[in-house]
């Protein structure tokens, strides 16, 4: 089976990786739209027609089903794709959810694009699921920047992050929802500031289980991901990775697509 994952940039990588531990034996199309990254701050208009670009070209390509892996595009597109197009496609949404679920008192907060937090879609499932009005949300924009550099333990990035969260008190929080793939980068930053019992929630895992379920899949065993004597990652063999519509075969961005992989191995479980 061949699923096509998308999003604006590098952070859908994060729901790749966890398709790759989850889903190991299934082809995977994956599309950055690095021409345009980032989506949060762009208009809605622009997103839609972006997404229902790249549905059309995962498609063309032959594709079983589609993950809308950005949880902006999600936000907006969503309900437009799934009208023109007739095929499975699944979107992201930050799981507050299992972030209310799993936790009892203390706040949760949700940290997503400007976009994703102003559109109904978050204000609907806060409203569904948020009945005790637990959940605080922050807006963190420059982390989308910052893991597009690759930059992801700079002092640069400790004094964002730190700022960001300066004027909360972290002892008020049991829980931070990672309300952007491309946030999943950046764990030790936020382990660094709210210490180790704070959860750390991405909705990567229920979206890949979702996946599964709707396809009709079987969920592996969770291993390692396997590595090569050179640490190259085997299960990039059966992804084809495509930036804006390019097909991307060169050495040096194939490297990057390693180092991205390697990274998120390293905090997946942080």
């Amino acid at each position: 089976m061949k699923i096509g994952i998308f999003d604006s940039g590098i952070g859908g990588l994060s729901v790749l990786h966890e398709a790759y531990h989850q889903l190991p034996d299934q082809e995977y199309i994956f599309y950055a739209d690095t021409e345009h990254v980032p989506y949060g701050l762009k208009t809605p208009e622009q997103i839609i027609g972006y997404a229902t670009e790249i549905t059309q070209f995962l498609i063309d390509k032959g594709v079983d089903a589609i993950v809308v892996a950005c949880n902006t595009a999600t936000s907006v597109a969503i309900k437009e794709l799934r009208k023109r197009f007739d095929l499975p496609i699944l979107g992201m949404e930050p799981a507050v959810k299992p972030a209310v679920e799993g936790t009892e008192d203390k706040r949760i907060m949700v940290i997503a694009t400007p976009v994703t937090i102003r559109e109904d879609k978050l204000k609907d499932l806060l409203h569904r699921v948020d009945e005790q009005h637990r959940v605080d949300l922050l807006a963190m924009p420059r982390l989308v920047e910052f893991a597009e550099r690759e930059e992801f333990e700079s002092p640069e990035v400790t004094d964002y992050v730190n700022s960001q969260f300066s004027s909360y008190d972290k002892s008020d929080y049991c829980a931070l929802v990672l309300g952007c793939t491309h946030f999943n980068y950046f764990k030790p930053a936020y382990r660094s500031f709210f210490g180790e019992n704070t959860l750390l929630i991405d909705g990567n895992d229920g979206t890949v289980r979702h996946l599964a379920d709707v396809m009709g899949l079987s969920i592996s065993p969770d291993k390692d991901m396997k590595l090569d004597e050179k640490h190259n990652i085997l299960c990039l063999r059966n992804t084809e990775y495509f930036f804006s519509g390019k097909e991307i075969s060169d050495e040096e961005t194939l490297k990057r697509l390693q180092r991205l992989h390697l990274r998120l191995e390293e905090v997946r479980n942080i």
